[in-house]
């Protein structure tokens, strides 16, 4: 059964008319007299035999030639081309790794005194500027605090007056220089009552604008104040609804700045003396085969994990089109050498084909792949180093060389029955 289904994607390309470009010959047929057939006619037939059996050999020594896929048969096989980059077996580690937010561009949202829900004005997956409203709460304590503050304004506005009045007093020998120092005494204890309600307020979270526009006999109740996001980003959680009361300690808005994100890396202990801050990263995830996503490692632990033993390693990517999302798993490629100059590639990308390594590029057809020759270097976690034949920068089939190599294989074996 194994090797029905191995030959089984071999067949489907024959029969749906995989091409094989290379050796190729019509059969002549030239007609004969029975018993009229002379020498000169079976010389002729010889050399044209000979001249055939030359072409071909001729023709097989240039090596294997194309195959040619149509749309339908390159949508059913797992043909990926890509551009080889530049590396060694001993400068790539391969291993596994998952994506999270970026811790310093998340911010757990939450009221520094205890409130209550009164509206929620953004909701999960909308975008907030920084600073712009999230939910309007409600509370007494703040209420109060405000109520203080005004009354402390209004007292420190009159004591101001107080001592303006007392120095054009003192300044026309009306008054004495000790009303003066009264004066001032008391203006300056109230400035100093008013300025620590200020603080106070700006303690639970209003802005300086806020604290400008709170009054009295406003429409909005003073218990009244918006939670605001301290940056922008998206709202990635959102736990709260009208009525429900909040404590300083709870945050139940979670806002993410999904521009960059953390790529956490499970190095092993025989690479730490490969890896530094500073190194480039390639990252391949399952769920969009055949995308990659570029980074660079900034942080390595000091400390191996104790029940798997590996090593955790940071890399930050940037991820403005939001592809790369928290909890998705994949496979990091750390380069460590980016000096080197052979051309890295899937082992799985290199068939052995009469007896010489190839690997698969494409032709100048669309759909068309031709098997070249290559020298090969260095193997280490899968990947394996082209010393010649191919150089970094060019395309070839990364993936899907065994179905290639098969239905080559199989319509070689098919022009040779021609013959």
């Amino acid at each position: 059964m194994k090797i029905i289904n191995v030959l089984l994607p071999v067949w489907m390309l024959l029969l749906s008319g995989v091409v094989i470009s290379g050796c190729s010959s019509q059969n002549e047929s030239t007609p004969q007299t029975e018993n009229h057939a002379t020498a000169d006619e079976h010389g002729s037939e010889e050399t044209q035999h000979t001249e055939e059996e030359g072409e071909h050999s001729e023709e097989e020594s240039e090596g294997p030639g194309e195959v040619h896929l149509s749309e339908e048969q390159m949508a059913s096989l797992n043909i990926n081309v890509d551009t080889l980059k530049a590396g060694s077996a001993s400068s790539v580690i391969q291993r596994p790794a998952s994506v999270m937010y970026d811790m310093d561009r998340i911010a757990k949202v939450g009221p520094r005194i205890e409130a209550k829900v009164v509206k929620v004005l953004k909701d999960l997956g909308d975008y907030v500027e920084e600073g712009e409203p999230i939910a309007q709460m409600s509370s007494v304590g703040l209420g109060k605090i405000k109520a203080n503050y005004i009354r402390l304004r209004a007292a420190m506005k009159k004591e101001e007056a107080h001592f303006k009045r007392e120095q054009n007093l003192y300044e026309q020998d009306i008054s004495s220089q000790a009303e003066l120092l009264q004066a001032e005494l008391e203006y300056e204890q109230a400035k100093a009552e008013l300025d620590a309600a200020s603080e106070a307020l700006r303690l639970y979270g209003l802005s300086h604008n806020d604290i400008q526009n709170i009054k009295a006999g406003s429409e909005i109740p003073l218990s009244y104040f918006y939670l605001s996001s301290p940056l922008s980003g998206t709202i990635q959680e959102r736990d709260l609804s009208p009525g429900q009361t909040i404590s300083p300690s709870e945050t139940p808005v979670h806002v993410a700045d999904l521009s960059k994100v953390w790529v956490m890396i499970d190095g092993y202990e025989q690479d730490i003396r490969y890896l530094e801050t500073g190194q480039g990263v390639e990252l391949s995830i399952r769920s969009t085969p055949g995308t990659t996503f570029e980074g660079t490692t900034d942080w390595i632990s000091y400390e191996l994990e104790k029940e798997t033993r590996t090593m955790p390693v940071r890399a930050l990517f940037d991820n403005p089109e939001g592809q790369l999302r928290a909890g998705m798993f994949g496979t990091a490629r750390i380069y460590t050498n980016s000096k080197e100059t052979a051309a890295l590639i899937p082992v799985g990308a290199v068939q052995q084909i009469e007896g010489t390594d190839r690997v698969f590029v494409p032709g100048e057809e669309p759909g068309s792949f031709r098997p070249v020759a290559v020298t090969l270097g260095n193997e280490r976690d899968g990947f394996v180093e082209v010393l010649s034949g191919l150089t970094p920068g060019q395309a070839a089939v990364v993936s899907g060389a065994f179905d290639l190599k098969s239905a080559l294989t199989a319509a070689t074996r098919s022009a040779d029955h021609g013959h």
